[in-house]
């Protein structure tokens, strides 16, 4: 083997290495049983970075505004508390924050329904310790959302 090929398997990450030996790994939701593209399908990584940061930001001016008494320094922590329970409340209600929403997501429970009470308890709890939503399966769902049963699909 060409020392160029060992290198650019390195770079490309081990699913491109195993692609290129013939190994399918289908698309994203397959083993979920969801569609490929459109309604039902698992929502990309840039939709849920995208909601994260619109839920983060009106969780910030909310916590600015009404808890923090205008102090820069307790916003943040307020900002978590916030994010929490507006995450907890909106979720197990609706299935969506006001960031998923905007951006057309939502929760399901892996059997298409809803995430019941303790799942999205769970769910949130593990999404504010942070590291669980950074690791990822091949279909796309965080550690919280395996944890919880959960799937985040396009509306």
């Amino acid at each position: 083997m060409d020392n160029r090929q060992v290198l650019g398997s390195w770079l490309s990450g081990p699913r491109a290495a195993a692609e290129q030996m013939g190994v399918e790994f289908g698309y994203r939701g397959e083993r979920l049983g969801l569609p490929k593209e459109g309604p039902g399908s698992v929502a990309a990584p840039g939709r849920r970075i995208a909601a994260i940061f619109v839920d983060w930001f009106l969780c910030l001016l909310i916590a600015f505004a009404m808890l923090s008494g205008g102090e820069a320094q307790s916003t943040s922590n307020w900002t978590l508390v916030v994010f929490g329970v507006m995450t907890f409340l909106t979720v197990g209600t609706l299935g969506f924050t006001p960031g998923k929403r905007v951006l057309g997501l939502r929760v399901i429970a892996l059997n298409g329904g809803r995430l019941t009470v303790p799942r999205v308890l769970v769910r949130t709890v593990l999404l504010l310790l942070v590291i669980p939503p950074l690791v990822w399966d091949r279909d796309g769902r965080g550690l919280h959302d395996r944890i919880s049963g959960a799937v985040q699909v396009r509306m």
